[in-house]
C-alpha cells in the first residue's frame, strides 16, 4: 500500500497588536479553501512576541524556530518589534530572525489597484518589487555575527551596507524569473551615482542576468526618479529588481499608492523554506476590537500557497478577495465598508466555497 500522502504543514505565529485576529481570519479561510488544496491543512500555533517575552524570556524562542524549518509554510502576523527591550533583554525582531535562520533572500511584494475600490495612484496598475532580504543596511540581519551599525565614539554612529555578488545575483534571478511569467519587464533600482560601488555590483549582476534573458525588457532607474516615477505613473512598471532598503520603502509607496498596506501581500522566500507576512505593523491601538482589515496577510497566505505549489486554492483565495474588495458591502470598515474581521472572513470562505 502506497505511503499516505502528508499533510500541508503550516506554522502559526500570531505577534502582537492585531495579529492574532487577523491570523485567525487567515485559519479561517485557509480551512475554506482545503477541498482546492492537494493536500489536507495541518495548522499549528506557537507563540512570538510580546506573549513569548512575557512565557519564555526571549520574543522568539529556538522552537519557533527549530519549528518554522520543519513545516512547509509559516504564516507570520505583525510584531510591535520598536517597542521591543533590547536585544540583551530577549527584544528581538522575529521577522528579521527568521529570514536570516531560514535564508528567506527574497521578499516579494505586489502591489495592484483593485476594480471598484478607488486609489490614490488615479490609475490602474499591477506590479511586484522583488527586495533583496538580508542585505543592504539592514543592521540585524546583514552580518554573520555583531551588528551592521556601530558607535565608535560618542555622538558618532556608522552604518555597513553590504552588497555582494551572491545576494544580487539570486534576488535577481528571481525577478527576472517573476517578469517571465508576468508582462516581461524587470527594471533595476540603484543609486549608483553616488554609491558607485554597492550599486555598481549591484548593476554590475543584474546586467549580467539580463543578457542570459535576452526574451525580457530590462532598464534601470536611479531610486528617487522611481518614486517619483511611481506617483506619476506607476502602470510603467512591471517587476522592480531591490536592494533590501530601497525595495522596502518603494513597495510600501506602491501598496499605499493601491490603495493602502492593508491591501498588499508579501511572501519571503528561499530555496527550502517560505514565510508569509503581511506588510502592514501591529495597530495595537485597534486590537481586540474586530476593526482590523485581514486581507494583507490573507493575501500573503495565498502567494505561500501558490509557492508550495497550491496554486488553485491560491488563486481562489485571491479571487475571493478581488470579488470582495469591488463592493462596499463586502469590505471592511477602514476601506468604506461595515464588515469586522471575522464577518470579512467568513464573506471570503462563502465566495472560496463557490471556486467551480
Amino acid at each position: 500500500m502506497a505511503a499516505e500522502l502528508m499533510g500541508l504543514r503550516l506554522l502559526f505565529l500570531p505577534g502582537d497588536g492585531i495579529g492574532p485576529e487577523i491570523t485567525a481570519a487567515t485559519a479561517v479561510v485557509i480551512r475554506a479553501a482545503a477541498p482546492l488544496l492537494s493536500r489536507k491543512p495541518e495548522i499549528e500555533q506557537a507563540q512570538i512576541g510580546f506573549a513569548a517575552l512575557a512565557a519564555f524570556g526571549t520574543t522568539i524562542p529556538e522552537t519557533v524556530i527549530d519549528r518554522a524549518r520543519d513545516v512547509d509554510g509559516v504564516i507570520l502576523g505583525p510584531v510591535s518589534h520598536n517597542a521591543y527591550p533590547p536585544v540583551a533583554e530577549g527584544g528581538h525582531n522575529p521577522s528579521g530572525v527568521l529570514r536570516v535562520a531560514l535564508d528567506l533572500y527574497a521578499n516579494i511584494r505586489p502591489a495592484r489597484t483593485h476594480a471598484g475600490l478607488s486609489a490614490p495612484s488615479r490609475r490602474d496598475f499591477d506590479l511586484v518589487v522583488a527586495r533583496e532580504n538580508l542585505e543592504g543596511f539592514y543592521a540585524d540581519r546583514n552580518m554573520h555575527t555583531g551588528g551592521g551599525e556601530f558607535m565608535p565614539v560618542p555622538g558618532v554612529a556608522l552604518a555597513m551596507r553590504k552588497i555582494t555578488d551572491h545576494g544580487s545575483r539570486r534576488i535577481a534571478k528571481s525577478a527576472f524569473a517573476l517578469a517571465a511569467e508576468r508582462r516581461g519587464k524587470v527594471t533595476a533600482i540603484h543609486k549608483a551615482n553616488v554609491m558607485r560601488m554597492s550599486d555598481g555590483l549591484f548593476l554590475r549582476v543584474c546586467r549580467e542576468m539580463a543578457e542570459t534573458h535576452p526574451d525580457i525588457e530590462y532598464d534601470e532607474m536611479l531610486v528617487d526618479a522611481a518614486a517619483a516615477h511611481l506617483v506619476r505613473e506607476p502602470d510603467r512598471f512591471d517587476v522592480l529588481l531591490c536592494t533590501n532598503m530601497f525595495g522596502d520603502i518603494l513597495s510600501d509607496l506602491a501598496a499605499e499608492l493601491s490603495g493602502g498596506l492593508g491591501l498588499a501581500g508579501s511572501l519571503n522566500a528561499g530555496e527550502t523554506h517560505a514565510v508569509a507576512q503581511a506588510q502592514h505593523g501591529s495597530a495595537p491601538d485597534i486590537a481586540e476590537q474586530d476593526r482590523a482589515n485581514p486581507t494583507s496577510l490573507i493575501l500573503s497566505a495565498a502567494m505561500l500557497l501558490r509557492h508550495l505549489g497550491e496554486t488553485r486554492a491560491g488563486d481562489a483565495i485571491e479571487a475571493a478577495v478581488t470579488t470582495a474588495l469591488s463592493s462596499p458591502e463586502t469590505r471592511t470598515a477602514d476601506l468604506g465598508g461595515r464588515l469586522g474581521t471575522e464577518a470579512y472572513a467568513d464573506i471570503l470562505c462563502n465566495l472560496i466555497r463557490e471556486t467551480p
